[in-house]
């Protein structure tokens, strides 16, 4: 169920129980797939310290007696440089004025750059409750963070503004009953057990992708996509058949590695977290295939599971 459809459902109102949507918004790197996994308390977004690690919507979803909470986990906001980029751009930007509460992350600093100037003008325009993310708050002094706030109320009105540390869990608790209080009351979208809207062979994918992320080098990582060929269960086994899409032979050359290492890396750190997922043994089998500028082909895209209707 996509979120049109969840928002559009008409649920009966539920006056003990809250429900709704709240978005997660940032430059790349900020720490939004992190928070996300953190506050879900599971792995549901992929995260690396490079840019592009997130390319989609992703939603999760947080259940506690209080109410649930929807999360959506956007592409870092950053100008487009291809129709991967602009993909990514409206996939972020368009969930602003869908959501009951926009969560934007920044870092503990008074410097605001060109990538949050750009968020501010977006922010602008919406009508939708904003708190105020400062993360990363265990990487400075805490005398640091008062000085960070102040240099953001300046340049908007927030409903809230929460310090946290997405990657020690530091007032996170705190963060989940800010987001409550924006949130109407009504009965919960999904069932309490549900974590995440994402298929399994696209979390595989991502598990994948995020493994070449962390192995590869700069300048590789923004121009591969992952594929799962195929997926086959057989008794406690899956096998699975993926593939590393690269936009050069060069490429195709650093990912395999010397006598294959490299991809044989990248599939042994990969294979542990797509067995915790999907609870049984995996048999996982990857290969490497050249798609020369897949980024601005519409067919290739769409192919590889970045749909632009699904940014609209």
């Amino acid at each position: 169920m996509d979120l049109e459809e969840l928002l559009s459902a008409g649920k009966p109102v539920n006056e003990k129980y809250k429900s709704g949507f709240a978005t997660l918004i940032g430059r790349p790197n900020v720490g939004k797939s992190t928070l996300m996994n953190r506050l879900v308390g599971q792995k549901i977004s992929i995260t690396s310290n490079k840019p592009q690690t997130t390319r989609n919507r992703i939603q999760a979803v947080y259940t506690s007696d209080e109410g649930q909470i929807v999360f959506l986990d956007t592409p870092g906001i950053n100008r487009a440089k291809n129709k991967l980029g602009d993909y990514m751009l409206k996939a972020a930007e368009g969930t602003l004025g869908d959501v009951d509460v926009i969560l934007w992350l920044v870092e503990p600093t008074t410097y605001i750059g060109a990538g949050e100037r750009h968020i501010i003008e977006q922010l602008k325009k919406t009508k939708t409750p904003i708190i105020l993310v400062i993360n990363k708050t265990d990487t400075v002094k805490k005398e640091d963070v008062l000085p960070a706030i102040d240099t953001y109320r300046k340049e908007l009105d927030f409903a809230e503004v929460v310090p946290v540390s997405a990657r020690c869990g530091t007032n996170t608790d705190t963060l989940i009953s800010c987001i409550f209080k924006y949130l109407p009351y009504g009965q919960p979208f999904y069932d309490e057990d549900t974590v995440t809207d994402q298929p399994e062979r696209q979390i595989v994918a991502e598990l994948i992708r995020e493994k070449a992320l962390r192995c590869l080098s700069e300048e590789i990582p923004h121009g591969i996509a992952v594929a799962i060929e195929s997926m086959k269960y057989r008794k406690n086994i899956v096998d699975i058949d993926a593939t590393i899409i690269c936009e050069k032979d060069s490429h195709k050359g650093i990912i395999i590695g010397k006598g294959g290492q490299m991809l044989k890396t990248i599939g042994s750190k990969a294979r542990p977290e797509i067995e915790d997922m999907l609870q049984c043994k995996v048999n996982l089998q990857l290969w490497v295939k050249v798609k020369k500028d897949w980024r601005d082909s519409d067919f290739l895209l769409k192919n590889f599971g970045y749909n632009p209707k699904d940014a609209e």
